[in-house]
């Protein structure tokens, strides 16, 4: 379990979308400063949100994070990006550039942070992964989204021995400037964001936030053909 009340938070992409409600949902629980990160932040007069400066696909701008935030007790990766949707009609560079933000981007926080984290008496580390962790047919996304839900799974065992909760959130489609795409039922980012503050608060190891992420986890035991959206 983690103490939310009192507790410095990290968000990255936290100034739209699921991580605007992340940032919302800690603050309004209790937290003491949360910093919202995103490329072009914006100023915020609530004085518990620091906005920062952050692009995840360059080391010197997380280890600026790191330094600035050097308080943190939960970060949440949740910084991400949309992109080679068919894996044979994109570009290889394209689907590096997915990988670059969504994996290789929260490995840079995760790895800037953990050294902060086991100082600050462990604390909680979130990834923010998806549905499409076990979906196929999304392509680059959901590729670098598989390569999260793996991630994460190794993070918790190597971050275990300092005390560090590793916590993989997974969700369906959800109503996000990324998601306007898509014409059909989505989640509720608030409802989300509180099932994510719940996970953290009780331990949890990982957040199934809506039933389709729950069928398709489920799923996991049975032919791989079925492991698709749609």
């Amino acid at each position: 379990m983690v103490n939310i009340k009192g507790s410095t938070v990290v968000v990255t992409g936290g100034q739209r979308g699921l991580g605007k409600s992340i940032v919302e949902e800690f603050l309004a629980r209790g937290a003491a400063k949360v910093y919202a990160t995103a490329r072009a932040p914006k100023p915020s007069d609530d004085p518990r949100l620091v906005s920062v400066e952050l692009d995840v696909t360059k080391p010197e701008s997380v280890a600026a994070l790191a330094i600035t935030a050097s308080d943190a007790d939960i970060v949440v990766n949740n910084a991400g990006v949309l992109g080679a949707a068919k894996l044979l009609d994109s570009d290889i560079d394209e689907v590096k550039a997915v990988f670059e933000t969504n994996y290789f981007g929260a490995l840079r926080v995760a790895k800037a942070f953990a050294p902060i984290l086991a100082e600050n008496g462990g604390g909680a580390l979130v990834d923010i992964s998806s549905a499409l962790s076990w979906a196929g047919g999304f392509g680059g996304y959901g590729d670098s989204k598989a390569a999260i839900w793996s991630l994460t799974n190794s993070l918790r065992i190597e971050l275990e021995k300092q005390g560090t909760l590793v916590t993989a959130a997974h969700l369906g489609y959800t109503e996000t400037d990324m998601t306007t795409g898509f014409d059909v039922p989505k989640n509720d980012p608030r409802d989300v964001a509180r099932q994510i503050v719940d996970g953290v608060e009780n331990g949890d190891a990982e957040v199934l936030a809506d039933e389709l992420t729950r069928q398709l986890k489920a799923m996991l035991s049975g032919p791989v053909e079925a492991l698709r959206v749609g």
